[in-house]
């Protein structure tokens, strides 16, 4: 009678478990980080002014960075960074090789199919950057929308699909690094760069020979999110907490003031 009971017992507890898509193991998840001692930041460290790593000092830097850092502080454990790429980020965090990505990660329907992506942060839109000469030129995506304009992008993240979307007519260059797009446009090797209000704003500062003519008119409206693996219901309520926090105590704002204004 006594088996039989523990056995019942058992079943129950796994019943309660995985009725809201978790298992033992996701369930465990906060715990895993506590037990290791640092949290695993998958990141493309390509893109200013999110998450972007410096050669020169060998660190991350950027409101991701930031962030993360706030993350694990609130966990009282270390970053740990793992490099990923935008075409692998998401076989990368399903292939559990971090436990979340934050490298100015676009919250999109098909991420949050496959994966979790917390509560969204920072309001932005796809814009371009481009050669200040030509800001003039470029007024529209019908500017755009031509052959002679060679629009480059980074690969298999949001740039990508919006420019193959929006410019199927003009020239599309692909190029793996995106960190290194800005300078390309502004020798020359390219036209347009796709990217964010946030990125195309930061270049503009920093280059004097880039523009960003439209970046107070994006032709789209998002937010950023932290991505996880899909299931783990725990870790998201708890990112989903930090997030709320920092913006209630006011910290979010500081960050974006220091790091996107």
């Amino acid at each position: 009678m006594k088996h039989w009971k523990h056995l019942a017992a058992a079943a129950l507890l796994a019943a309660s478990l995985t009725a809201g898509g978790m298992t033992m193991a996701e369930a465990a998840h906060l715990e895993d980080i506590a037990a290791r001692g640092t949290i695993r930041i998958g990141t493309t460290g390509d893109y200013r002014p999110m998450s972007y790593y410096n050669p020169a000092t060998g660190q991350y830097e950027g409101f991701d960075a930031a962030l993360a850092q706030k993350i694990a502080d609130s966990l009282h454990v270390k970053v740990e960074y793992v490099p990923t790429t935008w075409p692998t980020l998401a076989a990368d965090m399903q292939a559990g090789k971090f436990d979340i990505a934050l490298c100015g990660i676009t919250r999109t329907y098909d991420r949050a199919r496959t994966m979790e992506m917390s509560d969204g942060y920072l309001l932005f839109g796809k814009t371009i950057l481009c050669r200040d000469g030509d800001a003039a030129k470029y007024q529209s995506l019908a500017d755009m929308d031509r052959p002679e304009v060679r629009v480059m992008v980074n690969p298999g993240g949001t740039n990508e699909k919006f420019a193959r979307q929006y410019l199927p007519h003009a020239t599309i260059l692909v190029h793996e690094q995106n960190a290194e797009i800005p300078g390309l446009v502004a020798e020359g090797k390219a036209d347009i760069m796709i990217t964010e209000t946030m990125e195309a704003v930061r270049y503009e500062k920093l280059d004097s020979r880039l523009a960003a003519p439209l970046a107070k008119t994006p032709f789209t409206k998002s937010r950023f999110g932290v991505l996880m693996a899909k299931g783990d219901q725990e870790l998201l309520n708890y990112i989903n907490f930090v997030l709320a926090e920092l913006t209630m105590d006011g910290t979010m704002a500081e960050m974006e003031q220091t790091y996107i204004k």
